[in-house]
């Protein structure tokens, strides 16, 4: 069987001597695994670059074999990255959370989001509050999405201020006053109120964290992705 389409190369990994094995995110396929033979050429090292799209068509004898992938470069942006370290950063740990996502599971939203994230020109600050609101859409994909829409203990949906770290749920302000050192606090960009400044940035990452380490990263027996305190660091610097 045979498919074509158009992806993201969110990893590339060496398979023998001269061939590789590539993650691709696909619209409308979600993360796809192919062999490339011939991948490890100095032909294709520019192309198989994390953060490319690719148009590229897969061939297998059944849809459960692994298959194989033909590829040709539609937008080459792994340059572009090297020479800019935040976003290179950035771009690294996109991929690395794609990468958690379940094979051949269609997940349109966050390849929309990644590319937008890889194109779309920003401030620091601007980038680490897109990366935060990346995280909380990938909680939300994985089936582990926060409710930040009302108060858990009074159903208000006004002065939400602070999330609770075992149910995932909104606090208001006045409701989490007694609890303030056992909650984690909810920044106001991540649900359409205030300026993502430095310390919220700070905040929406430590939400994010908290429960990416709850629900993904500690049952899967991982760690953080190495490039995430990096990443943190340069958006929003002590």
């Amino acid at each position: 069987m045979q498919w074509d389409g158009e992806g993201l190369i969110i990893g590339v990994r060496r398979h023998g001597e001269a061939n590789v094995i590539a993650e691709v995110m696909v619209e409308g396929r979600g993360r796809c695994v192919g062999l490339i033979r011939g991948g490890r050429s100095s032909k294709l090292a520019s192309t198989l670059q994390a953060g490319n799209s690719v148009q590229l068509t897969w061939r297998a004898r059944l849809e459960e074999h692994l298959g194989t992938f033909t590829l040709e470069l539609t937008d080459s942006r792994a340059a572009g990255l090297i020479a800019d370290r935040v976003r290179l950063y950035a771009s690294q740990l996109v991929c690395e959370h794609l990468r958690l996502l379940p094979e051949r599971d269609p997940h349109d939203r966050l390849l929309g989001m990644a590319i937008g994230l890889l194109d779309r020109p920003a401030t620091t600050r601007e980038l680490g509050a897109a990366l935060a609101r990346f995280e909380l859409v990938l909680l939300d994909e994985l089936g582990f999405g926060l409710d930040l829409m009302s108060c858990a203990a009074t159903g208000t949906t006004i002065g939400l201020s602070h999330v609770s770290p075992k149910t995932g749920r909104a606090v208001s302000r006045a409701a989490a006053e007694p609890y303030l050192n056992r909650l984690l606090r909810l920044p106001g960009f991540l649900i359409g109120e205030g300026e993502a400044d430095v310390d919220a940035v700070r905040d929406a990452f430590a939400l994010t964290g908290h429960f990416l380490d709850m629900h993904v990263w500690g049952p899967r027996q991982l760690d953080p992705p190495a490039v995430r305190d990096s990443v943190i660091d340069a958006v929003s610097p002590h």
